[in-house]
Order: C-alpha cells, then structure tokens, then sequence
C-alpha cells in the first residue's frame, strides 16, 4: 500500500519583504500565508516548523494509538505538542531537534509499560523516521 498526500507553496517576492501562502489538496489548508515574519519574528501567518511540527504531533498520536491498541490498551485520550528547534548553523539554518510532550489518559496502564509503547512509537512515527533531528519526547499518564 502506497499514500501520496500533496501540498504546494506560493512565493512572492523577496526573503524579508516577500510573502507566501500554502495549500494542501484536501483544502485544510487553502492559501494560508506564511513569510519571514511569521517564521523569525511574530508576525502572523504559519511556518514551515510549525506545519512540521503539527505533523509530528499527529503522526506521533496515530502511532501511539495503534501501538497500544496492539498492546491491549485503548487510551481515552492522547494530547501531544511537538516545539520543533530552527537554529542558525554556519551560514544557513537546520531544524535541529523535535521535542514532543505527551500526556495519555488510559484507565489500566502501568507507568512502565506506557513508556515502553511511547517510546517505540516515538521511533516508528513515519514523520520521526523521516526527521533526521534530535528527537525527544516527555510523556506521562494522565491522573
């Protein structure tokens, strides 16, 4: 089985001044602006890390869900925030690390064996396979 998803940018003009705007083809996304501002300052718009840290979040979620549904656990709830790190390296920038932090909510889960499936979802999310960066992760249950 094979899934290609598709999405495209827009750029006008030039890198400080210029702006963007991304779309994706299931319309979630339609023209949504992006530009120098909103990716180093505070402008408004989306970023390139932000998108990609929303797709770490989601795809580490899915993931988690799956692999305690293999484990015999249903969580009632999964809520993960991924901070995704852009720093200044030499004379360009690289994304450096993702950091997600997970809190689950699963009626009969023991502290241990939750980190053990977090942590094998955290390495089998197709987005953490194809991130080369640092990633780390924090995760709990929820009381």
């Amino acid at each position: 089985m094979m899934t290609v998803k598709k999405a495209w940018a827009i750029w006008k003009g030039s890198i400080k001044e210029g702006e963007g705007t991304i779309s994706t083809e299931t319309g979630v996304l339609k023209e949504a602006p992006y530009g120098f501002k909103s990716r180093f300052e505070d402008g408004k718009g989306t970023n390139p890390e932000e998108l990609i840290a929303a797709a770490h979040a989601a795809c580490f979620s899915m993931a988690l869900s799956m692999m305690l549904g293999q484990a015999g656990l249903t969580p009632d709830r999964i809520e993960t925030h991924a901070e995704v790190t852009l720093e200044k390296i030499g004379e360009g920038f690289e994304i450096t690390a993702s950091h997600l932090r997970v809190v689950a909510k699963i009626r009969v889960a023991s502290e241990e064996r939750f980190q053990e499936v977090a942590n094998r979802a955290k390495e089998g999310c197709p987005v953490s396979k194809l991130l080369k960066a640092k990633i780390t992760m924090d995760a709990r249950l929820a009381e």
